[in-house]
């Protein structure tokens, strides 16, 4: 049966109608049902051993587009609907994101697993099933406002199993049950993405807003992503949410090795675990607890194996991100736990005498990640400047203990999404251009090096560009109500919203155009400042600085005097469907956090691979972005890490310094409390943000505002020279396979896993 019979099929059996009289509802849903029958014919990913990603977040982002693609019929299907006078785009539309991340380390989860399918590696996801993911984010009254972000539809990509399990917590068991959506590679077979839900699971608990009965734990468990941890009761849910995610799936893991009679006792030999940050941490303890207590292995026997089995990636500098759990709240949560990770923690003081390394600290605290160091067998960075920090500062102490398990696996993409997916254009014209080899091995990209001096190439990688900035434009008017100029230049920052990402810093730069501006000095070319973050509910700073931006928004678009040369837009609710729209229309790449403190990117590399050029500091994977363009085709800023390494261990920087000694950085901080964004804004939340500023500025704004003005001016003056501007498009581009998760997964793989 061909595609359009096949189609015709299932919407006859559905409708009883044909493709051409169905709705373009009806048609998605006949459309995933075509999916899931073609994946269900695609082999199923089997191998001696496999790797089980464990992870807090997978930001999957919307599947229809992406599995069409990876099924190879894209393009048959979209002529055959057009033939049948439907389209496919606004079928896509029609589809909900699933709301189960919240930044790159979700989104990272999701380009590893498409990259694990498509290279026919054995390996599933194992996470949990949000019904209202981290929030929907919604503008009022220049204020972030947190609603329930609402996903699951009668037709989803959620396939309930029929497998459940007990978990038990120190005053209650509950009862899992388990959702899997395929995985399906491109050009090959299919795995799993394995999500944990929660029997009892109650949606009427959430009233007013996000805010629900953080201790009606049997009924909450899986409703939010992250629930605010403001309170004891927050910390306390995380650490619920945590034990049932690893809990489920060690007995998910266990439970396939025996239905494959594997030899529990040789588990590192059938499975490899990989844990993405902190947040599995527990993953090691219970197994080691099940092993002990109902498989008949001695302590010893099970601290070796899972210790030989398990994996650690290490996310962050932020010595606050690595999660410390107070001991008398895993003893209230999850009680059976305690004596294994106090013989955990024995085993390490009785060896170890330096305070740093221990699990559990004076202050009773339990450090997780101390335990993936000292009982996994991989602690992996995810940039090279990342891992070194790591291993020259931060987990200084570890390495010398265990120089063999460090290793660094700079971060990436899957080129499937964000490009051959969000990008159909470009990818059609480098396709024409350099042949499709490129799908398949990113690094073929560098072909396009030898047409740097093609005109024609040079213009249609630009023209792409600039209907790429019309699309968008034309969305944000719907969406946003702002109208763009498509001939100004796009400077995007879409990411979470930290202070460390400094999304204050380009707020002060705004400021300092608008009052150039205002002043007399025009742009030569208008400019456009996109946004998109959302800020944790219990983030009061980041919370203040979405108020400054919006509060910005307001007062430029709307001064005549302005508007013709600069607009500012933080876009409302800002998720991967977004971010496919923003990133191919991107002039400009603000990756602007400071030096030390962001472990890679990976939306730097997003950017890039659509031909827009970064401006950056020698910061997580830029480094590695600069060393492969050169410094012709980016514009590095801002003090390096170890000056800012520096600036802590001497705790010698102060920002008032800074401000009192530059008439610029004092003219643009004093604006947040001047009296046209007193009028807009709240009083309370602009002052708090410039008090901030002044007494404190952990993240070191004022200290690179200088430098980032004049870079800035200069990649704006040099967009003047459209020629140089295309060639640098053009050099970005063919630069960016380095950066594709296929390699970073190799690199797991060769390195780690051994599949």
């Amino acid at each position: 049966m061909n595609l359009e019979q096949q189609l015709n099929a299932i919407t006859g059996r559905a409708y009883g109608k044909s493709i051409s009289a169905c709705t373009h509802v009806q048609l998605y849903a006949g459309i995933l049902q075509l999916v899931r029958e073609r994946a269900a014919q695609a082999p199923a990913i089997t191998g001696n051993k496999k790797v089980y990603y464990i992870s807090m977040e997978f930001l999957i982002g919307k599947l229809l587009s992406n599995n069409l693609i990876n099924l190879g019929i894209y393009d048959e299907l979209k002529e055959i609907l057009a033939d049948n006078g439907k389209s496919l785009t606004e079928i896509e539309n029609i589809e909900p994101e699933p709301s189960l991340g919240n930044g790159g380390l979700g989104r990272l989860a999701a380009c590893f697993l498409d990259s694990i399918a498509t290279l026919g590696l054995p390996g599933d996801g194992i996470g949990l099933n949000y019904h209202f993911g981290l929030f929907r984010q919604v503008f009022k009254d220049h204020l972030q406002r947190a609603e329930r972000n609402e996903w699951i539809e009668k037709h989803s990509w959620l396939k309930e199993t029929g497998t459940r399990f007990e978990v038990a917590f120190g005053d209650k068991k509950v009862t899992s049950v388990l959702y899997d959506i395929d995985v399906i590679g491109y050009e090959n077979g299919v795995n799993k993405l394995h999500l944990f839900d929660l029997e009892s699971v109650d949606e009427s608990l959430v009233k007013k807003g996000i805010e629900f009965d953080k201790k009606a734990v049997d009924r909450n468990l899986t409703l939010f992503l992250y629930p605010d941890d403001s309170d004891e009761a927050g910390n306390l849910l995380r650490i619920y949410q945590e034990y049932f995610m690893v809990s489920n799936g060690a007995q998910l893991i266990l439970k396939e090795m025996k239905e494959k009679n594997q030899d529990l006792h040789r588990m590192n030999e059938y499975v490899a675990i990989q844990i993405n940050d902190t947040h599995p941490t527990m993953v090691i303890p219970e197994l080691i607890r099940i092993l002990t207590e109902q498989e008949g292995f001695t302590m010893d026997e099970a601290i070796d194996v899972v210790s030989r089995t398990c994996a650690y990636t290490n996310h962050t500098i932020l010595a606050e991100a690595l999660e410390k759990w107070p001991l008398a709240y895993i003893e209230e949560v999850v009680p059976q736990l305690v004596p294994v990770i106090k013989e955990l923690d024995a085993r390490v003081a009785k060896q170890y005498k330096d305070e740093k390394v221990q699990i559990i600290d004076k202050d009773k605290k339990v450090h997780m990640a101390h335990i993936d160091i000292h009982y996994g067998y991989s602690v992996n960075g995810v940039a090279a400047i990342h891992t070194d920090i790591l291993k020259e500062t931060e987990l200084n102490a570890f390495y010398k203990l265990y120089p063999e398990k460090f290793n660094n696996k700079t971060n990436g993409i899957t080129f499937r999404r964000w490009l051959l997916s969000c990008n159909h254009e470009l990818a059609e014209f480098l396709t024409k251009t350099i042949g499709d080899g490129f799908k398949k091995d990113a690094g073929e990209l560098e072909k396009l090096l030898e047409r740097i001096d093609d005109q024609a190439v040079l213009d249609g990688i630009y023209e792409i560009k600039q209907a790429k900035k019309a699309e968008l434009a034309a969305y944000i008017k719907e969406k946003e109500g702002v109208t763009l100029d498509v001939n100004s230049i796009f400077d995007i920052q879409v990411k979470r919203l930290h202070e460390y990402k400094r999304q204050q810093m380009n707020a002060l730069y705004i400021i300092h155009k608008y009052l150039e501006i205002k002043g007399g000095k025009k742009p030569s070319t208008p400019l456009t400042f996109l946004f998109g973050a959302k800020a944790a509910p219990a983030y009061v700073i980041a919370q203040y600085i979405i108020h400054l931006l919006l509060v910005l928004s307001e007062i430029v678009n709307n001064d005549p005097d302005v508007s013709p040369y600069m607009k500012v837009v933080m876009v409302e609710n800002y998720n991967v469907s977004y971010a496919e729209k923003l990133i191919p229309a991107c002039d400009i790449s603000e990756q602007i956090s400071l030096a030390s403190k962001e472990a890679s990117g990976t939306g730097n590399m997003k950017f890039m691979l659509n031909g827009a050029v970064t401006i950056g500091t020698s910061d997580g994977a830029n480094v590695e972005i600069h060393e492969l363009v050169g410094d012709d085709n980016i514009y590095i800023f801002g003090e390096k890490s170890d000056t800012v390494i520096g600036h802590y261990a001497k705790k010698d920087y102060v920002s008032k310094d800074y401000y009192d000694k530059s008439p610029v950085i004092k003219e643009a901080v004093d604006f947040i409390v001047g009296p046209q964004a007193m009028k807009i804004g709240h009083k309370e939340n602009l002052e708090r943000l410039h008090k901030e500023l002044l007494n404190k500025d952990w993240f070191m704004t004022l200290l690179d505002l200088e430098d980032y003005i004049a870079a800035k001016d200069r990649a704006f003056a040099d967009y003047e020279d459209r020629q140089k501007w295309k060639r640098m498009m053009l050099v970005n581009i063919a630069k960016a396979g380095f950066f594709s998760s296929d390699r970073t997964i190799m690199e797991y793989n060769r390195d780690i896993w051994k599949l």
